[in-house]
């Protein structure tokens, strides 16, 4: 078995695997990759950390999301997360494993090929194009800039007590909106501020011509309403301050 290979030797193990962003890819595939790695870790007897997202909580949750947040999926996307999320923790009740799932919101980062601010702002204003924002400029929307995700989730694996726990990762408390990010970006990369709304109707047009559109549909909730992600249990427990969205996108744009 490759998984238990690449297993063998390790004290912690991280499963930051990302799939190809479909429905029908992620049904299949991910419930085989965390069974594979749940059962490696057990028997190597190494720790697990899971790198996840918020696609499982309830929509109502989405205005602010916290590790107690409902989880209540109504996406196809959604329910492959519950469900995975869900092995993991029978794994530590029934069969002793030693795991923690680290969860993050859209993130962004420099270089980061599939960060939100990336796709939607940065890599459009360098080619002197229309930036474009989901659903509702209007909206609070929060992201995790990775340099501080990754810190967080080495920090994490190796704090003996925060094992067979739920931790968000530290993010941004600042209330921007879409118009927000916009606007700052644009002004720190000297363009224009041009942007165009992809709203559902879009979504739904576009995606008869693009399989990676049309699976943006199902997750517009998060984009339609304010979308808060609240790390304030890691920042307590760690004494660690996210790095504020000006900062992150001078970095990122550098």
């Amino acid at each position: 078995n490759l998984v238990d290979l690449a297993v063998k030797g390790s004290e912690i193990v991280y499963l930051t695997a990302g799939l190809k962003y479909s429905s029908k890819i992620w049904e299949k595939d991910w419930p085989v990759i965390m069974k594979n790695v749940i059962d490696a870790c057990l028997a190597n007897q190494a720790k697990m950390v899971f790198f996840d997202n918020v696609y499982m909580y309830a929509p109502e949750a989405v205005k602010h999301m916290t590790e107690d947040s409902p989880i209540a999926p109504v996406t196809r996307k959604g329910k492959v997360r519950a469900e995975i999320a869900n092995m993991l923790f029978e794994a530590i009740k029934n069969k002793g494993l030693t795991a923690m799932i680290t969860r993050s919101a859209d993130f962004y980062g420099k270089n980061a090929s599939t960060g939100i601010l990336n796709i939607s702002l940065f890599d459009n204003y360098k080619k002197i194009k229309r930036a474009f924002w989901q659903s509702d400029a209007d909206k609070i929307h929060s992201c995790t800039y990775i340099p501080d995700a990754a810190k967080a989730v080495a920090l994490l694996g190796n704090t003996a007590d925060a094992y067979n726990e739920v931790w968000h990762l530290p993010t941004s408390h600042q209330k921007w909106t879409g118009k927000e990010f916009i606007l700052y970006t644009a002004e720190q990369m000297n363009v224009k501020p041009r942007y165009y709304i992809l709203s559902k109707f879009m979504i739904s047009l576009l995606g008869i011509f693009s399989p990676t559109i049309k699976e943006l549909k199902e997750m517009q909730y998060q984009n339609d309403r304010d979308y808060f992600f609240d790390s304030s249990k890691f920042e307590n427990r760690f004494s660690i301050k996210p790095t504020s969205y000006e900062n992150g996108i001078k970095e990122s744009i550098r």
